[in-house]
């Protein structure tokens, strides 16, 4: 039996984002009943951890290139974000 988000994984960063904020916008609207508002927090929630997950993947994938002294590209190392 497939879960209720299992579709999330199948989104790219954009869409999930996408689909988030216009979660964000009727939770923020109050226009949604209780139980329709429970289930968006609870797919917006699995959205966040999709992004997330993208987000930390694409990090990982960053490199940024070092330079001999002479400023020929001597390779790669991994980028400090922090």
């Amino acid at each position: 039996m497939a879960t209720p988000n299992a579709d999330i994984e199948k989104l790219n960063f954009e869409d999930a984002l996408a689909e988030l904020e216009q979660i964000v916008a009727q939770l923020e609207s109050g226009n949604a009943p209780l139980e329709k508002s429970i289930e968006l927090y609870e797919r917006g929630t699995a959205l966040k951890a999709h992004c997330e997950k993208r987000l930390k993947a694409a990090e990982a994938k960053v490199e940024k290139i070092t330079l001999s002294a002479s400023g020929e590209p001597t390779g790669t190392q991994p980028l400090d974000v922090e």
